[in-house]
């Protein structure tokens, strides 16, 4: 049977509805989609690409909460509300990833919560 483990990290803003921001189910991690907020639920980040830094500096959050770190990341899914913002997004992944790279989609959306332009999910594995 798996055993399945909420992830709630202290220093992320909680989520904005009734969900985790991360799951473990056994050795995998599933990341909820992070927005750009500060730990004030404040969107934070005029460019793509600062809004894109915070959106993975709350994910690496969420990872070390569960455990693990970017390294584990095998699958991302990236939404934009504008896909002119695809270069800006991809220049910021890049260097967030270094040489790692996840499998990855991203897709554009009509709307995100809170305003945001961008988030990011991830599927690791510890």
């Amino acid at each position: 049977m798996a055993i399945i483990r909420p992830i709630v990290p202290a220093t992320v803003q909680g989520p904005l509805g009734p969900y985790s921001p991360a799951v473990v189910c056994n050795n995998m991690v599933f990341v909820s989609g992070q927005i750009p907020t500060d730990s004030f639920g404040t969107i934070v980040g005029s460019s793509i690409e600062a809004a894109t830094q915070q959106a993975l500096d709350n994910l690496r959050s969420v990872l070390v909460a569960a455990g693990c770190t970017p390294a584990a990341v095998v699958k991302t899914t990236v939404f934009l509300t504008d896909l002119a913002d695809f270069d800006g997004m991809n220049r910021t992944y890049a260097t967030f990833f270094g040489s790692h790279r996840p499998a990855r989609s991203t897709v554009q959306v009509s709307k995100l919560p809170a305003g945001a332009r961008v988030e990011i999910e991830c599927i690791a594995v510890l």
